[in-house]
């Protein structure tokens, strides 16, 4: 399912890695559906996304490290095929999804501070 950056309360935390090379909750979501899934199909069906941007993404990641985050095997006759999470596409994930953790918890008390002197509707 999309989201516009102003859907959901808190925190969007994105690294930029290098000028280029960026990871954000948009990425990290889709490799962990890849991870869940095991498929590419399935894993951008699960945000509305197109194959192909599916696509564009897992090969912009696995261009961006030193070794792939995504490992991709064509399927058997019935076509179709399978992804799955290198041990470097499993770390990148849960390192990202670490510092989220972090990050959300260091502004807790500030997000809660600003909520207090929102206008109540």
């Amino acid at each position: 399912m999309p989201q516009s950056g102003n859907s959901r309360e808190g925190l969007r935390f994105r690294i930029v890695l290098r000028p280029g090379i960026a990871i954000g909750p948009g990425k990290a979501d889709l490799l962990e559906a890849i991870g869940e899934t095991a498929s590419l199909t399935a894993a951008a069906a699960r945000f509305g996304m197109s194959y192909k941007r599916c696509w564009t993404l897992v090969r912009e990641l696995n261009r961006a490290f030193a070794t792939p985050l995504v490992e991709t095997a064509k399927g058997g006759t019935g076509g179709g095929g399978a992804a799955r999470l290198t041990p470097l596409g499993r770390k990148v994930l849960a390192r990202y999804r670490e510092m989220q953790r972090d990050a959300e918890a260091a502004i807790a008390a500030g997000i809660a501070d600003l909520r207090r002197d929102l206008r109540q509707d």
